[in-house]
């Protein structure tokens, strides 16, 4: 027995599906045939048909001719779909893809088709439903129990093996699901397919990325939807405690909204996890810790630990400078207002000398703060 390829041609072997098998309910769909039936040799003659046309017509026939053997509808209904896609109708395409999906829903090749179908079309939705499906299938793999008397060994490779089947078709469908995201104008909808992405892939590769896009989305300027955006940043922690985007979404918005222990608490997992002193940390680490920081540094200050808010504002500087102006600027900032609020005038001056030179939002409110500690340091004398 062979597997049907995705082509139009077709092997000829026993159409069934592996669904069938009673421990299949986290694997794969296949579909295959075995020669000799009636739908062996429906399929022989649509094969052996050379006009275009009058082979779509034998294909719509052959699936309502089998439309009792969900396997042999999902099969004609492909071929359907990928015939419709070589004349440039997307639309029927998909349609009929989705008609192959009924009948073989945990298919990969089909979801692999449907989503480069719905890539051509230019169909996010679409695209992302396949992908996320996809997604869902690809992350059964190699989790089913272990049949008896198999041995760990061969129950192992056996996994390893079918995980290695299917990884190219994972791949493809994950990036997609990515395009999808990194191509969609409308907030809303972006959203959703992040949602349906982060659910059918929640280990993926590109989690930090779909996380930033979750975040502008879900940000001011957006949707400006604080409360999901919490959720969804807890969400990501809960199936990966180390995500740096996540940690300091958080410690921001508990920052803003006066929550100083639990601003503090997430940033510092953010530091402890972004170990911006090791030798390969690169600039993202670094940027993460110096963020980190700069939100303890305003945490303590409001707390009136302004000692405290002085280590982190010069620890959050040095990592910054050279980095990011805008946050650079804004450790200058905390840390000359840190000092003055301690009379330390001097080194106030001088780290906001130094911050007034940066344009930017803070260059306004930096000035005006050194306005006053001149003039507070020309009183003392």
């Amino acid at each position: 027995m062979r597997r049907c390829s995705g082509s139009i041609l077709l092997v000829v072997v026993l159409l069934t599906l592996l669904v069938s098998n009673p421990h299949a309910s986290a694997q794969v769909d296949r579909i295959v045939i075995a020669a000799g039936t009636d739908e062996d040799h429906a399929l022989q003659a649509i094969t052996s048909e050379q006009d275009a046309q009058k082979k779509l017509a034998m294909y719509e026939e052959f699936v309502q001719k089998f439309a009792s053997n969900p396997a042999a509808a999902a099969y004609g209904n492909w071929q359907l779909s990928q015939a419709y896609q070589a004349t440039g109708d997307l639309q029927k395409a998909l349609d009929y893809g989705d008609k192959a999906l009924v009948g073989s829903p945990r298919n990969l090749d089909i979801l692999v088709s449907e989503a480069g179908i719905a890539l051509q079309a230019k169909n996010n939705s679409k695209l992302m439903d396949y992908a996320a499906k996809g997604g869902e299938v690809c992350l059964s793999v190699g989790k089913q129990a272990k049949p008896e008397g198999m041995s760990d060994e061969d129950f192992a490779s056996k996994m390893k093996e079918e995980k290695e089947s299917v990884q190219s078709s994972c791949d493809f469908l994950e990036s997609s699901g990515l395009n999808a995201i990194t191509s969609e104008t409308d907030p809303k909808s972006r959203m959703a397919e992040i949602e349906k992405f982060t659910a059918g892939f929640p280990d993926s590769k590109y989690q930090d990325q779909v996380s930033n896009y979750a975040m502008y989305t879900l940000g001011p300027g957006q949707l400006n939807d604080q409360t999901r955006l919490v959720s969804f940043a807890e969400k990501i922690l809960a199936t990966n405690p180390n995500s740096l985007t996540a940690l300091l979404l958080l410690a921001n918005h508990y920052a803003e909204a006066n929550s100083s222990a639990k601003a503090i608490t997430y940033a510092q997992k953010a530091i402890e996890i972004a170990k911006a002193d090791a030798p390969d940390a690169d600039k993202s680490r670094k940027l993460s810790a110096g963020a980190s920081h700069n939100i303890i540094g305003w945490a303590y200050f409001k707390q009136d630990k302004t000692v405290a808010a002085i280590a982190e504002f010069k620890s959050a500087s040095g990592l910054l400078k050279g980095q990011d102006d805008q946050q650079y600027a804004g450790a200058l900032y905390g840390l000359g207002s840190a000092y003055a609020k301690l009379s330390k005038l001097t080194e106030a001056r001088e780290v906001l000398t130094e911050a007034v030179k940066i344009p930017g939002p803070l260059q306004a409110m930096s000035q005006d703060l050194l306005t006053k500690v001149n003039s507070a340091r020309a009183k003392g004398k």
